[in-house]
């Protein structure tokens, strides 16, 4: 209920002085990162803004608090899920990455209630629907890069190039592939897991 009010309404104005203090308008209190993580752990919406120019600061902010957490021992994110999300950055699939996340983050928070059902019930029981989740994560991620892209499109016609020119956008072609195959190889490593998952039914 708290996060149903929250979401429908306006959310609160933080503003950040130069001396790096956080001010709530709506509390008429200086607040602490601390503070914010708590608000957004509520479902209290908020924007933080520059004191003095006006501008939008909540990315820099939200990824402050994380990075917060994760210096108090708050592990999220794995060493490899970061140096991939880095090559990312600059890269000609940039902009599919933050739609693919937030689309797996909110598909797993609609499912929280459900995995936490499993680890109630058993400490292993919620590997195999991770999992499944994350496959099904990768057919929609495959299946929005066919609606997107000429070369994995399924009614796309396929133009022949004219004798001794190169065929168009070649390095986004191998970019795509090579995603794909990153997205098999991830399944076949799910797949190994279920069978060694299986051999330990004792």
């Amino acid at each position: 209920m708290t996060e149903q009010l929250n979401a429908s309404s306006d959310p609160v104005t933080i503003k950040k002085y130069a001396n790096r203090r956080l001010y709530n308008t709506a509390t008429s209190s200086y607040v602490t990162l601390d503070h914010l993580s708590k608000m957004v752990k509520q479902g209290q919406d908020f924007q933080v803004v520059d004191a003095k120019s006006g501008a939008d600061i909540t990315r820099s902010v939200l990824t402050q608090i994380i990075f917060e957490e994760e210096s108090k021992g708050q592990n999220l994110l794995p060493i490899d899920f970061l140096r991939q999300l880095i090559k990312f950055y600059g890269d000609s699939m940039q902009t599919f990455v933050p739609g693919y996340l937030q689309m797996s983050m909110e598909q797993f928070t609609r499912n929280r209630d459900h995995f936490r059902k499993l680890l109630a019930n058993a400490a292993t029981a919620p590997l195999a629907q991770f999992e499944e989740q994350i496959r099904q994560n990768s057919a929609i991620f495959e299946k929005a890069l066919s609606m997107f892209s000429p070369f994995t499109g399924p009614a796309t016609p396929v133009k022949p190039s004219p004798q001794g020119a190169e065929p168009e956008s070649s390095a986004e072609s191998s970019e795509i592939s090579e995603l794909k195959q990153q997205l098999r190889q991830m399944q076949d490593r799910l797949d190994a897991m279920d069978s060694n998952g299986g051999e330990k039914t004792d």
